[in-house]
């Protein structure tokens, strides 16, 4: 865990995965921390760069202080692009879960142009009313999250997950009563006063290559079906899923049905391909996150007449027909990248090696790779190879 200082406030974070793949931020629910998400990292990190944060106190982000005012979802979304920008992403997916969608639903509205897609999960343009939240918030300062907990978290999930999983309900209560009251409190009336009815067509007409999908469960009863139902229409017809049997924490409740349908929603959408191939924006979007921004701007200055249509050709067809596609890891195509260049003994293998850093290749996977080359295209070719990327920094002395 790393700690970021933003509008002068201590936040937790965690970014793991190298930065040569596309960043998906992932934003949780009220009263839980960014371990709502520990389950689906196995599946989204050989795909995608992931970036979590705690909420305003919670987790191991600092309280809201005293004298901050209220909280709202802007403050929330500044949090969020300036962890985003921390890693360097200038655009990314995002994920967010009830609260964590109201954050979502603030950067459709606001920032749109940032996005590659946003799932909203258990979450509403307006949840619950005023009055509830006002409540609850009242609550909080006078009796404690501690004693309420046990009245909250029930509502996080479904009565068959707590009877295959006894233990979940006081796991959580424990995690939920080291949250700052104050903070709690001031998110619960921001809820109180947040409406997006009428805020998200727009935009989303503005930026139609913003792609939203929206999630919820059954047995949800903090966000039911109907508001989820009402979202979409507020998102222009967005996609919409109800889990059968799930209640309001589908990255808990179930991470593997909700990790499948993540890696669908945010790979790139390759159904007219044969027809209309990819654009040269799309490749160029991942040709400059596979080998880095100052290679891509080096490349397009040093163009002229004779090689620019040579340039936009690569873009497209390299770096927009074989690397945007998911059927293989970005880790995987790097391997088979270095080792064709490497038996060819091609100028490129430069380049591929320091990508291969990007991507996070290890010494022990070059090494395999630069061996099979030793033994399927001759001695020399790997002996060059290997020469050259001890050159680059692979390899220690020891």
């Amino acid at each position: 865990m790393a700690f970021l200082e933003i509008d002068g406030r201590s936040v937790a974070y965690r970014l793991l995965g190298p930065e040569a793949l596309p960043l998906v931020v992932l934003a949780h629910p009220l009263g839980m921390t960014q371990a709502v998400w520990d389950d689906l990292l196995p599946a989204l990190l050989p795909r995608y760069r992931v970036l979590t944060w705690d909420l305003p106190g919670h987790g191991a982000s600092q309280a809201w202080p005293e004298a901050g005012g209220e909280i709202t979802p802007a403050a929330l979304a500044r949090e969020a692009l300036a962890l985003a920008e921390h890693a360097g992403a200038s655009r990314f997916h995002f994920v967010g879960t009830s609260i964590g969608g109201v954050v979502g639903q603030q950067l459709i509205a606001e920032h749109a142009e940032r996005l590659y897609s946003a799932t909203l999960t258990n979450t509403g343009a307006v949840i619950g009313n005023s009055e509830l939240w006002t409540t609850r918030a009242g609550r909080v300062r006078d009796e404690g999250l501690s004693a309420m907990s046990g009245e909250i978290v029930p509502r996080w999930f479904s009565a068959q997950r707590f009877a295959a999983e006894p233990a979940l309900e006081a796991g959580w209560r424990t995690q939920m009563s080291r949250t700052d009251g104050e903070s709690y409190a001031r998110l619960c009336e921001m809820l109180g006063r947040t409406d997006f009815r009428g805020k998200l067509k727009g935009p989303l007409a503005q930026h139609p290559n913003v792609s939203v999908h929206l999630l919820g469960g059954s047995d949800d009863v903090a966000t039911p079906p109907e508001t989820l139902q009402a979202l979409a229409a507020e998102c222009g017809g967005a996609p919409l899923e109800i889990l059968e049997g799930f209640a309001h924490v589908p990255s808990v409740e179930g991470p593997a049905a909700m990790a499948k349908r993540l890696l669908l929603w945010m790979a790139a959408d390759r159904e007219d391909v044969g027809e209309h191939g990819v654009s040269y924006a799309a490749g160029l979007e991942t040709r400059k996150q596979v080998l880095g921004e100052a290679h891509v701007a080096r490349a397009s200055e040093n163009a002229n007449s004779l090689d620019a249509p040579f340039q936009q050709m690569i873009t497209r067809l390299a770096w927009g027909e074989l690397w945007s596609n998911d059927d293989l890891t970005r880790r995987e195509r790097s391997l088979i990248t270095t080792g064709i260049l490497a038996a060819l003994g091609r100028e490129e293998l430069t380049l591929h090696l320091k990508t291969a850093k990007r991507i996070g290749l290890s010494e022990a996977e070059l090494r395999q790779v630069l061996m099979h080359v030793a033994i399927y295209a001759g001695v020399p070719a790997a002996n060059h190879a290997f020469a050259l990327a001890k050159e680059l920094g692979w390899g220690e002395k020891g």
